[in-house]
């Protein structure tokens, strides 16, 4: 006879069990998440705009309002979507990025509308731009001190 009972003969396999569904949660746990950002319209949104006769008010209508405008002059506007995958502790990655730019004349007329993808430019990271100060690289105490004699009687009363 053996001296193991009904139930003791359960255990293990539960076990095997338990250890097999923790290491497929734990596995799982480490996929990448995809996020998606901005908008490009569809190509049959695309193929109504009629370079040399649609203007910016009539693509505007037909595409919807872009994500980012020309900066210095008004003669483009740009749509562009973006998919990043997160994968664990790393650093996210831009997986595809399209972007179209629809271009105009210096009557407002389309002048051209092109697409573009992750293939056949590298990603850029944006940057911002900031005035810079003259209290740049300068500690709270460097700016006390050296504002001392920086002052007469001339800057006190009226």
């Amino acid at each position: 006879m053996s001296s193991k009972t009904p139930a003791s003969r359960g255990r293990p396999k539960a076990a095997r069990l338990f250890c097999v569904g923790a290491l497929v949660l734990a596995l799982s746990a480490c996929s990448g998440t995809y996020r998606n950002h901005g908008y490009v319209p569809p190509q049959e949104d695309l193929e109504q705009i009629v370079v040399g006769i649609d203007t910016r008010s009539s693509v505007e209508e037909t595409l919807g309002t872009a994500g980012s405008t020309s900066v210095l002059e008004d003669d483009a506007l740009y749509f562009v979507r973006s998919r990043i995958r997160t994968f664990g502790m790393f650093q996210p990655e831009v997986v595809d990025r399209n972007v179209v730019a629809v271009s105009f004349d210096d009557d407002g007329i389309v002048a051209n509308v092109e697409t573009f993808g992750l293939e056949r430019g590298q990603v850029i990271q944006l940057t911002r731009r900031v005035t810079d100060s003259s209290v740049a690289n300068k500690t709270f105490l460097r700016q006390l001190l050296g504002n001392i004699g920086q002052f007469g009687p001339a800057n006190f009363g009226s």
